[in-house]
């Protein structure tokens, strides 16, 4: 492992599910083992689109089932830091500080925001929606990473956080590293449903977390070829969910070629395909069911990780944040007002009667 850092994270909006594995876990699993990596519970960041009492409220749960779910794909917490994001108050801080170093213009260029607003049934945009990028530029920089592994929705926030950190060093001298993006292999899975990609709001998803039964069931009822309503009917492999899916997620080339084969022909139906695609899919998250019993069985843990992990990244943002204000000047601004209110008070007293 290298002294370089990596930064990414969620939401906590519920559980995660294949579209996150593939977008982004899989690569902060690999990555672990290069950089010291920071994980952020962005709750903060679920504000902008949900932010009722009775969302906050479920912010703990979700945030211990998000963690959960990291560490059943595969996270080593030896090897990375869980923190939560409202917890360290140092990162609005930061926050304010870029909010001059960006135009309302570029902010309104950032695609994904527009998307946000609307799958969110707003009709106007909040203002911390349009600073979400100026937000995630914080989080990236106030642990000085040097990578961000992200989906393809957030390639053009990263930009933003890019452009961000060469504008405070090129005003105020070298203090951040400029991150680079790391693209996923698959970086968008679309839906089980094949109306745009896996959602949660929409529902057309499979969970880290499904049993093997639930997996069969969402498998089942997956979108297939709309023109095929006999299985002696040649059907059409390109784009299709299910064979999307096997190029995934089956671990089986031979048989997913001979589905292929056979479902272009007309010679198999969409139950053998589909049945074959949940038992790949099972085998595959089968792994991800044995590490997620052996965190469930140790009550507290999840929390204990969540919470050092926060207490940990709170002491490193604090510095980072105290080399930004010096760097800006804003240190000695206020320090040079409480020497001369020092010298002030005290030549009173010496003259006071």
């Amino acid at each position: 492992m290298t002294d370089q850092r990596m930064l990414t994270g969620d939401r906590p909006t519920g559980k995660l599910h294949l579209g996150h594995y593939v977008g982004s876990i899989a690569n902060r699993v690999q990555l672990q083992h290069k950089y010291e990596t920071f994980l952020i519970i962005a709750d903060l960041h679920m504000l902008t689109t949900k932010n009722t009492r009775e969302d906050i409220a479920k912010v703990s749960t979700n945030a211990r089932d998000m963690v959960l779910d990291s560490l059943a794909a595969g996270i080593d917490p030896t090897r990375a830091t869980f923190y939560l994001q409202s917890a360290i108050p140092e990162v609005t801080e930061l926050n304010a500080l870029f909010q001059n170093l960006v135009t309302v213009p570029r902010l309104e260029r950032v695609p994904s925001l527009k998307d946000m607003a609307r799958d969110a049934g707003k009709e106007e945009m909040p203002y911390g929606l349009l600073g979400y990028p100026v937000l995630q530029a914080a989080d990236i920089l106030c642990v000085k990473a040097h990578v961000v592994p992200v989906g393809k929705d957030n390639h053009a926030h990263v930009e933003v956080t890019r452009e961000i950190a060469r504008r405070f060093n090129y005003l105020y001298g070298e203090t951040f590293p400029v991150p680079e993006l790391v693209e996923s292999e698959v970086p968008t899975l679309v839906g089980t449903d094949g109306q745009g990609k896996m959602s949660k709001s929409i529902g057309n998803v499979i969970y880290l977390s499904d049993s093997a039964e639930e997996v069969r069931k969402r498998v089942a009822g997956m979108y297939t070829d709309p023109k095929r309503i006999r299985a002696d009917i040649p059907g059409t492999v390109e784009g299709n969910p299910v064979f999307i899916y096997h190029d995934v997620f089956n671990d089986n080339a031979a048989e997913v070629a001979d589905l292929k084969e056979r479902y272009r022909a007309g010679k198999v139906g969409d139950v053998e395909v589909k049945d074959k695609l949940a038992a790949a899919i099972n085998r595959f998250l089968d792994p991800m069911r044995e590490r997620r019993a052996h965190y469930e069985e140790q009550s507290g843990l999840v929390d204990e990780i969540i919470v050092e992990g926060t207490e940990r990244t709170r002491r490193e943002v604090q510095q980072v944040v105290f080399e930004a204000r010096k760097a800006m000047g804003l240190t000695a601004a206020y320090n040079q007002l409480r020497r001369k209110a020092e010298r002030a008070r005290k030549s009173r007293e010496d003259t006071a009667p």
